[in-house]
């Protein structure tokens, strides 16, 4: 017997794409396919298609078109923000949350072989940036900090503009990775004292392949790939059909916010939900609680599982049991994930780093939410998880 459809509940690993973010991607296929370097008219065409969606995608992140650099994504903004710093700035110190994306981790890999001393800021039990540590840590030869802002395994928010205001005071440079955070709620660069922040399409129901890193007027940065492209900042033809997909992503991501007063309405079914959820024996919340919108993200779930005894189970089990019975959600960050298939990495590092012991370091679930559903496709989900709790608790091994 084939499994029933799935309900798709994993909206911080990839969003499905919206269908006018298809419709935005067909038009410039046909109408925008050239080089918008070359000078006849179908490129003349196409580089007016991408300024006029590199204006209108600035205008709603805050942003100049100057300051707006268009890459393949979130890993290589995060890329082009730390390790293309390395040249314009003197190699230091470069500080880090404990509960980074592992891009983060790899480009600061990368800054250690160019001699640059690597530091990670611990964190609490919710995740969050001890302040106290990072101010103490702010002084030389500290020059570079990066902050992820929210967390995609535990939903956590980072105090960003706290974070910014003592770097500014330091004279420190910041990036933000706000992957996680943007088209969930409302984000204004002219005013966040920040001057890296980098983001991707595929979180807001864009086309994979696309991001963009914002860049502060006056910060200079060393190309990962060189070119004239994107102000000598980011060499290679201009996806313009990508960028389209990205730009209606954003549009329709604002439409919604403004529409709910900057709230972002999925807030609204994750919390009867979660307040189902945790009604179940073995079920507790990880990370911040939701009922501050500043500490966590709003469309996000996750959990740790026991088993009848109180020993923790383990998430990818459950993640395979739930698939069976309709439902794809994930036992943590998508990229740890297929480290962990790779058999390069076991128990969660976020977890680890909040706390958690080992065991309850593996029993992490994720449950991240999208405008595609409705509280019907979520009804069935609490008697789902227990089913899958018994059967997992129950299973040899």
């Amino acid at each position: 017997m084939p499994p029933p459809p799935e309900t798709y509940l994993d909206a911080c690993a990839t969003a499905p794409p919206a269908a006018a973010v298809l419709e935005a991607m067909a038009r410039a296929h046909r109408e925008a396919w050239a080089n918008p370097s070359s000078l006849h008219g179908h490129g003349l065409a196409a580089a007016e298609r991408l300024e006029r969606d590199r204006q209108a995608f600035g205008a709603r992140l805050g942003c100049g078109g100057d300051e707006l650099v268009f890459v393949s994504g979130g890993s290589e903004a995060i890329h082009t923000a730390l390790v293309g710093s390395d040249g314009p700035l003197e190699p230091g110190r470069v500080l880090l949350s404990a509960v980074e994306h592992p891009a983060s981790y790899v480009a600061a890999a990368a800054l250690a072989r160019r001699g640059w001393e690597v530091q990670l800021l611990p964190v609490d039990r919710r995740g969050v940036v001890d302040l106290e540590d990072l101010q103490r840590l702010l002084t030389p030869p500290t020059r570079l900090v990066s902050v992820l802002w929210g967390q995609s395994e535990v939903g956590t928010l980072q105090p960003i503009e706290a974070i910014g205001a003592l770097c500014r005071q330091a004279g420190v440079r910041f990036h933000v990775d706000a992957v996680q955070v943007v088209g969930h709620r409302p984000v204004d660069f002219s005013r966040l004292p920040v001057d890296l922040l980098s983001c991707a399409a595929h979180k807001l129901q864009g086309p994979r392949g696309v991001g963009a890193l914002l860049v502060r007027r006056g910060v200079r940065l060393e190309p990962l790939i060189g070119g004239a492209q994107e102000g000598g900042r980011r060499g290679g033809t201009e996806p313009v059909a990508l960028v389209a997909g990205f730009a209606a992503a954003l549009e329709l991501a604002d439409r919604r916010l403004s529409a709910h007063g900057g709230a972002d309405p999925m807030a609204s079914l994750r919390d009867p939900l979660l307040a189902d959820l945790r009604r179940l024996e073995g079920v507790r919340l990880s990370g911040p609680e939701p009922d501050d919108p500043a500490g966590r993200l709003p469309h996000h779930i996750s959990l740790l599982v026991d088993g009848p005894e109180g020993r923790p189970l383990g998430g990818r089990r459950l993640v395979r049991e739930l698939a069976r019975q309709g439902y794809a959600v994930s036992s943590g960050s998508a990229c740890a994930s297929a480290g962990a298939a790779a058999g390069t990495a076991g128990t969660s590092a976020v977890l680890l780093a909040m706390g958690y012991g080992p065991a309850e370091a593996a029993s992490g679930l994720r449950i991240s939410l999208g405008p595609w559903l409705t509280a019907a496709d979520l009804a069935g989900l609490p008697a789902a998880l227990e089913l899958a709790r018994r059967r997992v608790a129950e299973a040899p091994g």
